[in-house]
């Protein structure tokens, strides 16, 4: 028999666009596999009317029309602050990526407590990684910043969350930190809303979850898979993923490749 926890949990999941595709897999897998016994509401951003979205009373559609790449990701702490008067009651927030699948129980072992408050997982990509890899934000004019002598771990932005009160406070944060670097400096952090993660989480002692919590697909690590990132090349890449259109694709990624070699001259 069941036991049930008197626990409330908010999971904040954004499918705009194409990645409507994934929902049906995430839902039932969390719904069987995250936190058993906990009840568990879904707040869902998206731009569709796909009646498969709607699978009970406790999923909660959010309209939320698709910005476009990196707007899509960049303002997604704009979208959860957008309804922080329905998070307000919840014991536990999450947010999880689109293209993520639970494999098997996750249980109670990985909430925080009132000295942790919030939950990360070290990015699959920069686990054994030393510091000098890190892909932190090194504009000193952003508010995502890290200096070089800071920072000990990286994170990664698909799967982070914490206790109620003390997600809200980084979701303002952040969201306020992303406005102010776009309206004050017109800039855009290296890696969006990772970038600014990683810097809130620098002065912080979050509970850290390795990553076979954010396990990609196709990848070998030395960890038990329990959540599985989907490889979204399988779904015809990120960049259909994103809507982004071949000419768009082929500036954007220059301009990546500009960003990480200026960084690398600097280092």
């Amino acid at each position: 028999m069941a036991r049930f926890i008197n626990k409330k949990v908010a999971i904040l999941y954004i499918c705009t666009g194409n990645y409507t595709i994934f929902w049906e897999n995430f839902y039932a897998s969390f719904s069987q596999f995250f936190l058993p016994g906990y009840e568990k509401q879904y707040f869902i951003f998206t731009d569709s009317n796909n009646p498969s979205l709607r699978k009970g009373d406790n999923v909660h559609l959010i309209y939320q029309k698709k910005l476009g790449w990196p707007y899509d990701t960049l303002f997604r702490f704009r979208m959860f602050y957008g309804i922080d008067d329905q998070l307000n009651d919840f014991d536990y927030i999450f947010f999880f990526n689109a293209n993520m699948i639970c494999l098997q129980n996750i249980d109670e072992s990985i909430l925080p407590n009132h000295e942790e408050q919030l939950v990360v997982v070290k990015h699959p990509g920069f686990f054994d990684k030393e510091r000098s890899s890190y892909t932190y934000e090194t504009n000193p004019l952003s508010k995502a910043y890290i200096p070089h002598e800071k920072g000990e771990y990286y994170f990664m932005g698909g799967f982070n969350g914490g206790i109620g009160k003390y997600y809200r406070e980084l979701v303002k944060t952040l969201k306020e930190n992303i406005d102010y670097d776009l309206q004050k400096n017109k800039l855009v952090a290296i890696w969006h809303d990772e970038s600014h993660l990683n810097q809130y989480m620098v002065n912080k002692t979050p509970k850290i979850l390795t990553p076979a919590y954010g396990y990609p697909e196709g990848v070998e690590l030395p960890f038990e898979k329990k959540i599985i990132i989907l490889d979204k090349n399988l779904f015809g890449g990120h960049d259909v993923m994103r809507g982004i259109k071949p000419k768009r694709m082929f500036i954007d990624k220059i301009k990546k490749l500009i960003r990480f070699l200026n960084i690398a001259n600097n280092d």
